[in-house]
């Protein structure tokens, strides 16, 4: 099926906003449950890291902490 890979990404990146955490060191992080394509697309764009290691969560970048609280204000209204 053909979809518009990015909107994917974008909504992905919302929804982890929703679910992320600060782990000890103070850095967000987000449990990796989330289609692997997508995450792969995410971790390129530099928003979250590698989501092939063996951790269950991947770290969120600054960055990306910044755009997904953006997006998900902007697709589910807060």
């Amino acid at each position: 099926m053909d979809f518009d890979k990015d909107k994917v990404d974008e909504m992905t990146l919302a929804l982890i906003w929703l679910v992320f955490h600060q782990d000890r060191d103070g850095a967000a992080r987000a449990w990796k449950s989330f289609d692997w394509g997508t995450m792969d697309r995410l971790h390129e764009k530099g928003y979250i890291s590698d989501p092939k290691r063996k951790a269950k969560s991947v770290a969120v970048s600054p960055e990306g902490a910044r755009k997904a609280e953006e997006l998900f204000k902007k697709h589910f209204g807060m």
